[in-house]
């Protein structure tokens, strides 16, 4: 059985498919008398203006692991899972402020980059390495495992040719134009992204609600599954019972605790997020645009938490399902398969509607795959390529090595993703596992920027370290540290610590040569953004007061 696609859903999604490639490859042109540098195609001739950074931020974040994984966990846990967008919207805002002035002022194509200014060659490579097989083995394969799961569920595809299907689509521009075709084609992707969000989220509650319209549908949810719009999960619960997902978010730990370890790693030393905010005309302007990504955050939860919560409602409810018929029981989801949740709403959209919903998921897969592809070639080019094999390299060789590697990274990961199938709530497998890893790395650049005692050695020992905590708290019962959000904000703290005592020993108390000096000057911000940034800290307020 198939989910229905009709003549104008393939029509709506081939046209989407034709826009994108088109746009793509048209801003990927070299223009007349110009080849592309490294500058081009790197940072997008450092030229993109505010709104089309905070259009790329959110396509380059949002993926299948949104759309179909957090809707899973919306389905399981409820709207607590929408804490990884809401205090993203925060964490925005301090990265705008305090990280990237610096970033800005050192003009860095790379995060890595940053490393040996601030440390040392050694450092650079060991986290470059690390970050080549994050994007790889975990981030991209995980993107493509969704994304085929949802083709495969929605039009009954086999899943390696839905793999296939989506990584030749992203290579089709990204490989050839670079950060520049990737950005300006993400902000398509972000209108596609949000209007097929909000029309599978209308449709949804619209069914809850029998035919009365989405207020009335949130209604309905608010009133039969109060339990799945807490902000803050009990450890208990009513009957005295463990609940089961303070595992993955622990109460008023979330708010406090590991899960900004998590977002600022992600948000502040991700080089496929970070990347599009150095390719900025401006400081400014770049601040311009992550406010408009943090406004944009707040918005996410709309499109990719409330639709799971309203398939939950459906599947439970034995008057919705006896009215969705034969069609209700295709692939429907469960607590075991919540992954299924998204994909299966999608199948009741009218025709045309469907067309617009699956052209917003392909454009969250597509987004992703093509941002982390062209970070994964900046990375190995930049930071292994020059400094190992071929320093002497040009302009034109330099792209050309680009291109391979986001190439081979992409045929890796293709091999790799249909290897994921069985997991259950893939967005926090993937939030699990990255964040064994991020609390080091956490560690190692907050105290390169913020504390000029910091030393090279204290940062390898520390980044080091790290995993071994990370691996024992894994493996070892702990008593209180069951969450892995507690492990995780546990390992920064400790790393945190053992990178200082390195540090002040070995440099008997005097700064490090290679301390960063800061001044005030250097973090002052336009009134806009500061406007901006206390509205969206209203709006945070307001939701976790209602919702809490």
């Amino acid at each position: 059985m198939t989910t229905g696609f009709g003549f104008w859903d393939y029509f709506v999604f081939v046209a989407y498919a034709i826009l994108i490639l088109g746009v793509g490859l048209w801003v990927s042109r070299d223009k007349k008398g110009h080849e592309k540098n490294a500058e081009d195609y790197f940072l997008a001739s450092k030229s993109l203006p505010w709104w089309a950074i905070g259009a790329s931020l959110i396509a380059a974040n949002i993926s299948a692991e949104q759309f179909i994984g957090m809707s899973g966990s919306g389905f399981v846990v409820g709207l607590a899972i929408a804490s990884y967008e809401w205090m993203a919207a925060l964490t925005l805002i301090i990265v705008a402020k305090y990280f990237l002035p610096i970033f800005i002022e050192k003009g860095i194509y790379t995060i890595p980059e940053f490393i040996e200014k601030r440390y040392s060659s050694n450092l650079k490579t060991i986290l470059a390495i690390f970050w080549l097989a994050l994007y790889v083995f975990i981030n991209l394969t995980s993107v493509l495992y969704l994304g085929g799961l949802a083709i495969e569920t929605i039009m009954g595809i086999d899943m390696i040719y839905a793999i296939i299907g989506l990584a030749l689509f992203a290579a089709a521009y990204s490989l050839y134009g670079g950060l520049s075709a990737v950005a300006w084609t993400d902000v398509i992707q972000v209108v596609f992204l949000v209007l097929g969000g909000l029309v599978t989220t209308y449709i949804a509650l619209n069914t809850v609600s029998d035919g009365a319209g989405a207020v009335e549908g949130f209604s309905r949810l608010l009133e039969r599954a109060p339990e799945k719009f807490h902000m803050v999960i009990q450890k208990f619960n009513s009957d005295g019972i463990f609940n089961n997902n303070y595992l993955n978010l622990p109460g008023v730990w979330v708010i406090i605790g590991g899960l900004w370890v998590a977002n600022l790693y992600y948000w502040g030393f991700n080089q496929y997020i970070i990347q599009r905010t150095l390719a900025a005309k401006s400081l400014q302007e770049s601040q311009k645009g992550i406010i408009f990504a943090a406004f944009l955050k707040l918005v996410i939860p709309l499109v990719v938490v409330i639709p799971g919560i309203a398939a939950f409602e459906m599947v439970h409810d034995p008057e919705i399902m006896s009215r969705l018929g034969e069609a209700g029981q295709y692939k429907i989801p469960s607590i075991e398969q919540a992954d299924r949740a998204y994909p299966w709403l999608l199948q009741f959209l009218p025709t045309g509607l469907k067309g617009v919903a699956f052209a917003a998921l392909a454009a969250a897969v597509v987004s992703s795959l093509a941002s982390m592809l062209n970070s994964t070639s900046t990375i190995f080019t930049m930071d292994i390529y020059r400094e190992y094999i071929n320093k002497n390299a040009d302009d034109k060789t330099t792209v050309k090595v680009g291109r391979i590697t986001a190439a081979v990274a992409l045929i890796i990961a293709v091999m790799i993703a249909p290897l994921l199938g069985g997991l259950d709530q893939a967005f926090q497998y993937i939030q699990e596992y990255t964040g064994m890893v991020s609390p080091g790395i956490l560690a190692v650049f907050l105290l390169g920027l913020f504390w000029k005692k910091t030393t090279n050695n204290a940062a390898i020992w520390g980044v080091l370290a790290s995993l071994v905590i990370a691996l024992f708290f894994k493996f070892v019962p702990v008593p209180g540290m069951e969450p892995w959000m507690h492990q995780m904000g546990m390992t920064f703290l400790l790393t945190t610590a053992i990178i200082m005592g390195i540090s002040y020993l070995e440099g008997k108390g005097k700064d490090y040569p290679k301390g960063i000096e800061l001044s005030k000057e250097l973090f002052k911000t336009t009134p806009q953004f500061n406007i901006g940034a206390f509205i969206v800290m209203i709006i945070l307020v307001v939701l976790y007061s209602v919702f809490w």
